[in-house]
């Protein structure tokens, strides 16, 4: 079939498609998560938040400075390995990223946090708790989490007037972010008027803890806490219940997940351990998290581990910095994006201080009733 219109007609609506696709600019955001390894979980349940933010940007129409645009994930594995990790973040610095979210672990964060500082790109982590983070002199770096000394210090206190633990013992992954929120929590009980009765240490890759549970089962603790993530927390508790240790286990977000029952294999009993997320919103707030995790289900088909709603706030406070700039380079959005005050997220209110950390960061305090995760209380 013949076209009807004429050539010159055809070629000038080819060149109005092709000044229309041009006119669309590309922001490539990026994310980094251990999606292999033991955090294999956790990470990607953090790249599936950005995604999720991603794609209800593209699909609202965002406009930057007049112009629209289609925002792109780029997405690494750092696999929890800080020399990855920095890796990772030198290849997206080498991909021309406008912005990055992540990493998740602290350990990772950490070093990868100089990478981006150094080309000058922002960077918000939706999870790395470690205080260091944020204190190491760099303009580019944020969080939308609370730190481990409010997240180490209130389980502390939690552990001695709450739980009622009376001797209290520690165990740490030997990580950036299990050793500093172990380190906290140490200073928390003690602050509190409990007695730390022993201090053990394991690696992030373990499976077996016989030798420092027979020696903390000999201090008689009623409470153990555990600095570190899910994957270790789940066979150490198991290992806890063979030996016939009946304390109660506490531990920070690393293990507040909706994985840790599974990790457990059915050594969780109900209200036999306690963590706290760093994060929380309360009242009518609840409903946009209830929202999102609902979203989130019928989008992915998969349940919300832990940080999925942090990045995908993390992504969308980056963007509005971008629309409020009028720009997306890094050099003419930052100073906006460090301005950020009372963002509504789906996690709460974001602004953020001098440092890069959240200000009035909450925690939300979580016990295990019937292998699902029970929220307790808010905390800030």
């Amino acid at each position: 079939m013949k076209s009807l219109l004429h050539p010159v007609a055809l070629a000038s609506a080819f060149l109005c498609l092709s000044a229309g696709a041009q006119a669309q600019e590309i922001v490539r955001i990026g994310h980094v998560g251990p999606t292999s390894g033991t955090a294999a979980h956790l990470g990607k349940d953090n790249e599936l938040g950005a995604r999720m933010a991603i794609d209800e940007l593209n699909a609202k129409g965002v406009q930057i400075g007049g112009k629209a645009v289609k925002f792109v994930l780029v997405a690494e594995d750092d696999a929890s390995d800080p020399k990855q990790g920095t890796a990772a973040a030198q290849k997206l610095v080498d991909s021309k990223v406008q912005g990055v979210i992540g990493h998740l672990n602290s350990g990772t964060s950490i070093p990868a946090a100089k990478v981006y500082s150094d080309a000058g790109i922002p960077q918000i982590s939706p999870s790395a708790t470690n205080p260091k983070f944020t204190r190491q002199g760099f303009k580019t770096t944020f969080r939308v989490v609370a730190d481990d000394v409010h997240l180490g210090g209130t389980l502390g206190r939690y552990a001695v007037q709450q739980l009622k633990g009376k001797a209290v013992a520690v165990i740490d992954d030997r990580t950036a972010y299990g050793q500093g929120v172990a380190d906290e929590f140490e200073k928390g009980v003690k602050a509190s008027g409990g007695k730390v009765v022993g201090r053990e240490f394991t690696n992030d890759k373990a499976t077996d803890f016989s030798a420092i549970l027979t020696s903390l089962k000999a201090k008689k603790p009623d409470v153990v806490f555990f600095g570190g993530m899910d994957a270790v927390a789940g066979p150490l508790l198991r290992q806890m219940k063979g030996l016939g240790i009946q304390a109660k286990l506490i531990g920070g977000d690393g293990i507040c997940s909706a994985q840790l029952p599974k990790l457990a294999a059915g050594a969780m009993g109900d209200g036999e351990v306690y963590c706290a997320e760093a994060g929380g919103v309360e009242g009518e707030a609840k409903s946009a998290m209830v929202d999102f995790g609902k979203r989130f289900a019928a989008k992915f088909n998969a349940e919300v581990q832990v940080y999925a709603p942090y990045v995908y706030d993390a992504v969308n406070v980056m963007v509005a910095a971008m629309v409020k700039a009028g720009s997306s380079d890094p050099a003419k959005y930052l100073p906006v994006l460090a301005k950020t005050e009372g963002f509504k997220g789906v996690t709460g209110t974001i602004s953020f201080d001098a440092k890069g950390d959240i200000k009035n960061g909450a925690l939300t305090l979580y016990t295990y009733t019937g292998g699902k995760r029970d929220a307790l209380t808010v905390v800030r």
